[in-house]
């Protein structure tokens, strides 16, 4: 779905239709993921920008329409997905790509992440990771196994590491919001959105650098129209921290 909303071409008829249901539900949802997708490169790229070089991506899908081992073009990616179609497509994407790797993994088992073959070989623990979760705790149902899951992974990174977190949000048109969880009860991944304070918690143990947790829209927003509207729209909140 979330590769349909950003115009790929890696999604099946059922993907199609659930998604084109959401839409017709929440007309800004395509145009929230594209932003979402645009948050995740500029947290990317800053995250570059600072010295590291490379990144475990939780919850990546299929990696395409802006890979980020395309963003961080010398940095090595780990992507993990839950999802065998995703994982399958996502190898043959990968297939020629020295530097970046899937691993079939549900990151509710964090050690099944971070002791998987393909993690070991592509990630020097003894240096700064780039840990991005974006778009993926809200398919997390329990707001203590979502806060454990990103403490687990924040203690298996060294000091200087960084976390790009985006989540979608109640606080934003929330009977629209209600109305899209009530979709995806309906697909394989359903999503529980949440508020300012519950997303804050994930962010407990991390150095969260300026503006701190925003709309996803307006944190260091270099497209054209960030600021024309109100910027709840987009329905995700993002941040960007480190680990000390």
């Amino acid at each position: 779905m979330y590769d349909y909303y950003l115009g790929g071409s890696h999604n099946f008829a059922s993907d199609r239709e659930m998604a084109r249901r959401a839409l017709a539900l929440f007309p800004d949802g395509q145009l929230a993921a594209q932003a979402n997708r645009a948050f995740l490169h500029r947290g990317v790229r800053y995250l570059r920008d600072q010295g590291i070089r490379q990144f475990l991506d939780l919850g990546s899908g299929i990696p395409t329409m802006g890979n980020v081992h395309e963003i961080a073009d010398d940095a090595t990616v780990v992507y993990v997905d839950l999802d065998p179609v995703a994982v399958a497509h996502s190898e043959a994407i990968l297939a020629d790509v020295d530097r970046a790797g899937i691993v079939h993994a549900d990151i509710r088992r964090p050690q099944d992440v971070l002791e998987s073959p393909v993690t070991r070989q592509l990630l020097d623990f003894t240096q700064p990771v780039g840990l991005l979760m974006v778009a993926v705790l809200h398919f997390i149902g329990s707001d203590d196994e979502a806060a454990g899951i990103v403490g687990t992974f924040r203690d298996a990174l060294p000091t200087g590491s960084g976390l790009v977190l985006a989540h979608a949000t109640l606080d934003s048109r929330p009977d629209e919001m209600k109305r899209i969880e009530e979709v995806y009860k309906a697909s394989a991944n359903p999503a529980t959105t949440r508020s300012y304070g519950q997303i804050e918690r994930f962010l407990n143990g991390w150095d969260v650098i300026d503006p701190g947790l925003i709309w996803a829209v307006q944190w260091k927003p270099d497209w054209p129209d960030a600021g024309d509207r109100d910027p709840s729209w987009c329905g995700n909140y993002g941040a960007v921290g480190w680990k000390r």
